[in-house]
């Protein structure tokens, strides 16, 4: 049985919280943003987040590198560059696993 792919959206989450937690719709999307916000902040300041029983995200520094085009076979220098990594918890994990709908 294949599920339907569908994205959430921020206004989603804002729905969410509206509907589960009771704020205005406003509040809610306010605090939404403000959760990112600090999220992203700390990413930027080269700081490790993590949310415990769902995940972790990290920067991590890739050196350069020489790539290939794969079309043409042309190398090219891949400049250095910061990645984020997640890093999904055992609790998450095992859910996703298992189907089970909550933490």
């Amino acid at each position: 049985m294949e599920q339907e792919e569908r994205t959430i959206t921020r206004a989603d989450l804002a729905e969410s919280v509206y509907e589960q937690v009771g704020l205005s719709r406003n509040e809610s999307a306010d605090l939404v943003e403000q959760v990112l916000d600090e999220i992203s902040n700390t990413l930027v300041a080269g700081k490790g987040v993590k949310i415990s029983s769902f995940a972790s995200f990290s920067i991590r520094e890739k050196g350069e590198r020489i790539g290939r085009n794969p079309k043409t076979g042309v190398e090219v220098p891949i400049l250095p560059r910061k990645v984020i990594v997640f890093k999904a918890s055992h609790v998450l994990k095992d859910r996703i696993n298992k189907g089970t709908q909550s933490l």
